[in-house]
């Protein structure tokens, strides 16, 4: 299951470079995780300052 960015979210950009598979990008309201390329590693969950990503 993919990992999902909640509203918890700032922008900071920091999941963005950890991304193995670059599944994370900007979207309208904060980052967003493409469930289709996550490979399910957790290395975003583990940058994230705000504690904002998780297993979907």
């Amino acid at each position: 299951m993919a990992y999902v960015i909640s509203d918890e979210c700032i922008s900071c950009g920091s999941c963005e470079g950890e991304c193995p598979v670059s599944a994370i990008s900007q979207g309208d309201a904060h980052y967003e995780i493409n469930a289709d390329t996550c490979i399910d590693c957790g290395t975003c969950a583990g940058i994230c300052p705000t504690s904002a990503i998780h297993e979907g």
